[in-house]
């Protein structure tokens, strides 16, 4: 048999697909109580997303699939996984039945922005710049924050949460990095 076993079609899809087992993990280790191991599993979220558009673009097979599966993917390890991670990490244990009620509508706000924003963003299929913070930041960045949690106030993350959630589904342009 010769010729590549792996279609080069299907090469940024194997990126994607990685991306989305990393915010699967990632969600299993919240249920496993191991925030900083589900934080890194979004990490590394973040960099399979960095590298599935990269590769499909420099092999030349971007196509309509690939861009549903990466938002689907995106969807549990930017929007889902760090909504759940800081629910169960920072708000849940909180004393006040008050703060886990209102940190868990804010988890879900979260995570519901971050969806509005991935269809919003397959819909305008604009190249030059993006409509609102990209939820690959917004999850990056509430991952990168649970590293600081034992130094962060824990107000930190629902205010946090709430301004990317805004800015997720903002309309200001943020300019494309990296291109």
């Amino acid at each position: 048999m010769r010729g590549n076993p792996i279609p080069a079609r299907m090469i940024p899809s194997i990126f994607t697909l990685a991306n989305l087992l990393f915010g699967f993990l990632a969600l299993i280790w919240v249920i496993e109580g191991d925030f900083t191991l589900a934080a890194a599993m979004i990490l590394m979220s973040v960099l399979m997303d960095s590298l599935d558009g990269k590769v499909a673009r420099r092999l030349s097979v971007s196509s309509d699939f690939g861009k549903e599966l990466d938002s689907l993917s995106d969807l549990v390890s930017f929007g889902v996984a760090p909504a759940i991670l800081t629910y169960q990490a920072i708000l849940q244990p909180h004393q006040l039945g008050a703060v886990r009620y209102v940190g868990l509508g804010i988890a879900v706000g979260f995570a519901l922005c971050g969806a509005i924003r991935l269809a919003r963003f397959n819909m305008l299929n604009i190249t030059t710049h993006f409509v609102g913070v990209p939820i690959t930041f917004a999850g990056g960045l509430m991952a990168l924050l649970m590293f600081l949690r034992t130094m962060l106030p824990w107000y930190t993350y629902p205010v946090s949460m709430v301004i990317l959630a805004f800015l997720m589904v903002s309309t200001y342009k943020v300019p494309k990095l990296g291109k």
